[in-house]
């Protein structure tokens, strides 16, 4: 029996025209899935909806892939796979497994031969690069900083060497509620003379997304608020 295939759906990042965002081959292949792995299951049938499932969410099934998931219900989860059936894994928000939970899975899906197939969609931390100005040869993604503000700051702090020894660009994200403490800190430990991008609401009509150096930076008064956004530090 043939297996079935592991497809990485992409969701939109908050924007709701998905003609904007989603390639209609995504839609098409939707139509094609019953089972679903995600994060959380209203979310995932509103983005199906938008996106024109036809069938109806009670003919589906849901499993939740989360941090607090275990191996053993992962595995689990892919048997259908082993079966013959499609598999679909939603994120929250933007493409899977990038700051998102659904890597153990496809790594399971690897080593039970099952095919994985990522699809194109937006991603907020390519988008944020390609519209950064920043060094796009050498990047690296940190995720989220650590929580406790002096092992923030201690971290930025080593991000700032980094860049000023090798040149690279830095990128991560941090919680909503956060961000103006983020960019509190920056502001007081990195190198004045390196860049920053802040990429906020990426692919909204709300869009900002501003590039220059952090002593440019200083000298506005800017708040963030509890938006999505992504920060990138380089030279």
């Amino acid at each position: 029996m043939q297996k079935g295939k592991l497809y990485l759906i992409p969701v939109s990042l908050g924007n709701y025209d998905l003609n904007r965002t989603i390639p209609p081959y995504v839609r098409e292949v939707i139509n094609n899935i019953s089972h679903y792995i995600v994060e959380n299951v209203n979310s995932a049938v509103s983005f199906l909806k938008s996106a024109g499932i036809k069938s109806k969410p009670g003919e589906l099934s849901f499993s939740i892939l989360n941090v607090n998931t275990s191996a053993k219900s992962i595995r689990e989860y892919l048997i259908p796979a082993e079966k013959g059936l499609n598999l679909g894994l939603l994120s929250e928000a933007g493409v899977p497994c990038v700051a998102d939970p659904g890597s153990e899975l496809v790594s399971a899906a690897h080593e039970m031969g099952i095919d994985v197939v990522p699809l194109t969609g937006p991603s907020s931390v390519i988008l944020a690069l390609m519209a950064s100005g920043l060094n796009g040869q050498n990047f690296m993604f940190e995720g989220y900083l650590p929580v406790e503000r002096l092992r923030r700051r201690r971290r930025l702090n080593e991000i700032s060497r980094l860049i000023s020894s090798t040149g690279i660009t830095v990128i991560f994200i941090e919680a909503p509620q956060r961000n103006d403490k983020l960019l509190e800190d920056i502001m007081e430990v990195v190198n004045e003379n390196h860049r920053l991008c802040i990429a906020k609401e990426i692919t909204l009509e709300t869009e900002f997304i501003k590039s220059k150096k952090i002593s440019k930076w200083k000298k506005e008064k800017i708040k963030l608020g509890k938006h999505p956004a992504i920060f990138l530090i380089g030279r």
